[in-house]
């Protein structure tokens, strides 16, 4: 998943730090309502952030056309402890969670359709 205006790109975690800062996977606690059957799209926004609107409404789109697949939105101002565990920087950040949780693709910015679909495909 790449981002559409910042370039920041994906950061796998297959190697190195763990996306989830050290945290292990993150689950219905963590997320507030229980995570996909195959894999989560996490979207941490703020209110008045205007690319959060149009990644709400790509993430809901790609979730709702593959099974398994929940889209949540976390408000960072409201849950600025997990930001903090993450190292959520800036919003929106999307998390691609696969089905035990684990952070497997992450971006910041507006994602582009085509790159959630692509994100997807790490986690299911």
């Amino acid at each position: 998943m790449r981002t559409g205006r910042t370039g920041a790109g994906v950061r796998g975690h297959g190697e190195g730090t763990p996306a989830t800062g050290g945290q292990g996977p993150l689950g219905a606690a963590e997320l507030g309502r229980e995570p996909g059957e195959r894999a989560s799209l996490v979207q941490f926004s703020t209110a008045f952030c205007q690319p959060c609107r149009a990644t709400r409404r790509i993430l809901a789109e790609v979730a709702e056309m593959v099974d398994g697949v929940e889209h949540i939105e976390i408000d960072a101002e409201r849950n600025l402890e997990l930001v903090r565990a993450l190292g959520i920087e800036k919003t929106p950040t999307v998390l691609v969670l696969d089905a035990a949780g684990r952070v497997v693709r992450r971006a910041a910015g507006l994602p582009r359709k085509a790159d959630v679909i692509a994100a997807l495909g790490a986690a299911v």
